[in-house]
C-alpha cells in the first residue's frame, strides 16, 4: 500500500474567506481583479505511485482526470470561470 500526505487547510475558514472576498469585490467595484486565479492542495509522497493515488483521491470529487506530467509530477484541475482549483503532486527535491 502506498502512503501519501495531502496538504490542505481549514475548509470552513477557506470557504468563509472566499465568501468575504466575493462580498468585498461586489461592494467595491473600483477594486481591480486578476484575469485569473488558481489555488489548490498539494500531495506529498516519496514514490510516483503514491503521488498519483493521492492526486486521484483528491481529484475524484472534482470530477476531473489526473494528468501525468512526466518525471513523477501529477496535476488535476477544475475551472470555475477564470478561477481554477488544482491538485498538484511534485516529487521530493532529491528526485527532481
Amino acid at each position: 500500500m502506498s502512503t501519501y500526505e495531502i496538504r490542505s487547510g481549514d475548509r470552513a475558514a477557506f470557504i468563509a474567506g472566499l465568501r468575504k472576498l466575493a462580498d468585498f469585490l461586489t461592494a467595491n467595484p473600483s477594486v481591480l481583479v486578476p484575469r485569473n486565479a488558481s489555488f489548490g492542495v498539494f500531495v506529498d509522497a516519496a514514490d510516483s505511485t503514491a503521488r498519483r493515488e493521492g492526486t486521484e483521491h483528491v481529484a475524484a470529487p472534482l470530477g476531473v482526470p489526473v494528468e501525468d506530467l512526466g518525471e513523477g509530477y501529477y496535476d488535476a484541475r477544475r475551472a470555475f470561470g477564470p478561477i481554477a482549483y488544482s491538485v498538484v503532486a511534485i516529487p521530493p527535491k532529491e528526485q527532481q
